[in-house]
């Protein structure tokens, strides 16, 4: 009989059990705090996949507006060359020629 523990060995063992109970009961409590639900988390999930869409959209209105911006450089230059540049080489070159024509 000397094998069996005692009723206050008993008792002793059934409170150590008890306070590593409570302890890994604790533990599990205060991995649960930093949890977010489920609802929380569907939330952020579609506020975020809101954002991403609105960033998506501004930035291919940029990329319309870069487009255009780029289409209007070609088209200054088009007026540019068209408007100033050929009727300005169209009066400067026959005077050239006059005054090389007067110099020889």
């Amino acid at each position: 009989m000397a094998d069996e523990p005692s009723n206050g060995e008993l008792g002793r063992l059934i409170q150590a059990l008890r306070g590593d109970i409570r302890d890994d009961m604790a533990g599990i409590n205060a991995r649960l705090d930093r949890m977010v639900s489920l609802d929380v988390y569907a939330v952020e999930k579609a506020g975020v996949a809101k954002d991403i869409a609105e960033l998506a959209k501004a930035v291919e209105g940029l990329q319309a507006l870069r487009a255009q911006d780029a289409e209007r450089v070609t088209q200054t230059r088009r007026w540019l060359v068209a408007s100033v540049i050929i009727p300005v080489l169209g009066i400067v070159l026959p005077l050239m020629m006059v005054m090389r024509g007067a110099g020889a």
